[in-house]
């Protein structure tokens, strides 16, 4: 039967899933037939299966825990590490969640240091990710006004940061946060979660749920962005409550940055003029990070900082 309804020429759907039915033997009894190719009807399209690009980082935080602990450090000197909440010897209160963060950009890890459970995975996340954000940015930029390559050509595509959270079962969901209220300190962030739930943005002074969305992707604006917009765009102030379910809540983002660490940003001068003066002033990529990486995660610090 696999054979037949596998094949490519004269695949009659209608027909073979009467033969199936007829059987009256269920999917366990192709199994237990010996069948190792999957008949043709319960193929599913490409765009179904969005929502398996989260298990590989899922599988990663499930492995042994000593198989973890290999990754486990503050410091990423093979563009690879796992760790338990960034600010957590900076904030006043850690978040329920742990963190797989992967460096793809601009000179990604060896593919030896990146987990064997995820590798595949991180490596076509790193392809799709570049593609749509060079996409992403040529079209905010000409929503400035801009040329599309602006932001690419200030190195906004090239310092890509992966990274998959993931969220145990909270026994105390009322007394923690998954991830306290924050911005991101990027240009763009783009991500992928499941179907648990959990992710509010705060709209005119409220919160308001992200609810889930099968197959879609949310792009944040980072700080960043807002800075070199003038204000034309705002980064997103976001949080993720502690996961009340049984089941883990589990969520893949990719961060971009600009790759020129010494270089100075401020706003377009484009955007500015003697009416609409610069809101912020210039700083150096790695100055501004060096503050990220050293302070407590929470609201729109970086861009109050730097505000005129």
């Amino acid at each position: 039967m696999a054979t037949a309804v596998n094949g490519e020429n004269h695949y009659d759907r209608a027909e073979e899933v009467k033969r199936f039915d007829a059987l009256k033997i269920g999917v366990k009894g192709l199994v237990d037939s010996g069948l190792t190719t999957i008949p043709r009807f319960f193929v599913h399209p490409p765009e179904t299966l969005s929502d398996l690009k989260t298990k590989p980082n899922r599988a990663f935080h499930e492995q042994p825990t000593d198989v973890k602990a290999k990754f486990y450090i503050r410091e990423m000197p093979t563009g690879v590490n796992f760790f338990s909440n960034i600010d957590l010897f900076h904030s006043k209160a850690a978040s329920w969640r742990d963190t797989l963060q992967v460096k793809l950009g601009p000179t990604p890890p060896e593919l030896e240091n990146i987990p064997e459970v995820c590798r595949d995975e991180v490596v076509e996340w790193n392809k799709q990710s570049e593609a749509l954000g060079e996409r992403l940015m040529g079209l905010l930029s000409e929503g400035l006004g801009l040329d599309a390559d602006r932001l690419k050509n200030i190195t906004c595509l090239e310092a890509r940061m992966m990274v998959g959270h993931y969220y145990p079962h909270c026994p105390q969901p009322d007394l923690t946060v998954g991830i306290a209220s924050h911005t991101d300190p990027g240009v763009l962030t783009v991500l992928l979660q499941d179907h648990i739930g959990g992710l509010h943005i705060k709209h005119e002074g409220d919160w308001v749920d992200v609810e889930p969305v099968h197959g879609a992707l949310v792009v944040n604006i980072g700080d960043i962005l807002q800075i070199l917009s003038n204000d034309e765009y705002t980064s997103v102030e976001h949080r993720v409550l502690a996961n009340p379910s049984r089941e883990p809540r589990v969520s893949t983002a990719v961060f971009f940055n600009p790759s020129a660490t010494e270089a100075l940003y401020g706003p377009f001068s484009e955007l500015t003029s003697p009416e609409k003066p610069p809101r912020y002033r210039q700083f150096i990529h790695q100055d501004y990070m060096k503050m990220f990486l050293t302070k407590e995660l929470g609201g729109k610090t970086l861009t109050n900082c730097y505000r005129m």
